[in-house]
């Protein structure tokens, strides 16, 4: 009996990115900002020292990242896009849009970053009502990011909704990381290509080796089944690794250049 031979599946995903990519090379605006180019850069200027703990670290300990990552950089627009008094549902839509957009950062030229022991207030666990409070210390690391620094968004991944929502909500961006992590707004604009002082995931393949000044961090991003009902603080939902939520190595091109028993310093 003879096989019968089937034509493979189109992929139509494939095919929509390939749209995309052709109409980001046209000079045609994307929601309002002039092109060509696939990468939508945003242009910040911080103005209050960065903290954010990689998402192992422990509450009490934990080394600052010297970037914010995809995942916070994302959840900052999400709460953005709530203060514009945007719905629930749109706020939905535009988390559940996100999960297909590639971010990479471009970190400040040059980071000081602050080791120091500070005094905290923490939870007792000896269950005195009288005393639901106790002292402690904790460990504690503060970034200085001196110069600006870059958020490029793939608008290859993003429809036509999202991006003019990443147009509309980048400048309501007040703080990205713990609060009161503070940066200004500066600019928007379209890039064809990015250079090499952003991010990129690490690739092991062949003969690779990472830049001379760099270092690599498991940076956080959504997963394919992001939603806000999962990923929100007032959730009883656990997000799931992988599904929810997802880690990339990621390459980041600033390295340790010097270092002393109160700080380390890093550069390009």
């Amino acid at each position: 009996m003879r096989k019968r031979l089937t034509r493979p599946k189109s992929n139509a995903s494939e095919a929509v990115v390939a749209q995309r990519l052709a109409k980001l090379e046209a000079p045609e605006p994307v929601a309002g900002i002039p092109g060509p180019g696939r990468w939508l850069v945003a242009l910040y200027e911080p103005t209050a020292l960065f903290s954010l703990k990689i998402s192992s670290a422990t509450s009490s300990v934990g080394r600052t990242l010297v970037i914010p990552t995809p995942y916070s950089i994302k959840m900052a627009l999400v709460d953005a896009g709530f203060r514009a008094e945007l719905s629930a549902a749109q706020c939905d839509a535009l988390l559940r849009g996100l999960a297909g957009v590639e971010v990479r950062i471009a970190p400040a030229p040059k980071v000081v970053v602050t080791h120091t022991f500070v005094k905290v207030r923490q939870q007792s666990r000896a269950g005195d009502p009288l005393r639901p409070y106790g002292s402690t210390i904790a460990y504690r690391e503060l970034a200085y990011l001196n110069q600006t620094t870059k958020w490029a968004f793939d608008l290859a991944g993003a429809e036509e909704l999202v991006a003019a929502r990443l147009v509309e909500l980048l400048p309501h961006i007040s703080y990205v990381g713990k609060r009161g992590c503070f940066l200004r707004f500066l600019q928007l604009y379209r890039s064809t290509a990015l250079g090499p002082e952003f991010t990129q995931p690490v690739n092991r393949a062949g003969g690779w080796s990472p830049p001379r000044h760099a270092h690599i961090v498991p940076l956080d991003d959504f997963g394919p089944e992001a939603d806000l009902e999962t990923l929100s603080s007032f959730t009883q939902h656990r997000p799931k690794r992988d599904r929810h939520r997802r880690f990339v190595e990621t390459i980041v091109p600033v390295g340790i250049v010097n270092q002393g028993p109160g700080f380390t310093q890093y550069s390009r």
